[in-house]
């Protein structure tokens, strides 16, 4: 199993960024799939999550109107859409999968991307 996340850079504060991630190995509209985040000094935390069937999505509360999590089957691919970008949301950003459950709990996650770094400048 791969997960390869993409897109993160440098961004003022106020703007938006759209990070990607493209899983393979398998099967992928039965995972759901998670977004976390790290930042420099602190612990892994829970970002937003999607569901593999009815695209029930979950937000941690420091995001929810801001960021929007989405996933496209057909391309093996979940997408965070981050807007009014703050530059306490500078982290190294994950995409994890997990079978069998819906979750925000990352030691509930099977598999993990590298991570793709996200800064946001004031």
């Amino acid at each position: 199993v791969q997960l390869q996340a993409s897109g993160g850079g440098l961004v003022q504060a106020g703007g938006s960024l759209r990070v990607s991630c493209v899983a393979s190995g398998l099967t992928f509209n039965i995972y759901t799939m998670g977004w976390f985040r790290q930042a420099p000094g602190k612990e892994r935390e829970f970002v937003a999550a999607i569901s593999w069937s009815t695209g029930y999505t979950r937000y941690a509360d420091s995001v929810k109107g801001r960021f929007a999590i989405s996933r496209d089957n057909a391309k093996n691919t979940v997408f965070l859409q981050m807007n009014s970008l703050k530059p306490e949301d500078t982290a190294v950003y994950y995409c994890a999968a997990e079978r069998h459950r819906f979750t925000v709990y990352a030691a509930e996650y099977d598999h993990w991307g590298q991570g793709t770094l996200v800064t946001v400048s004031s």
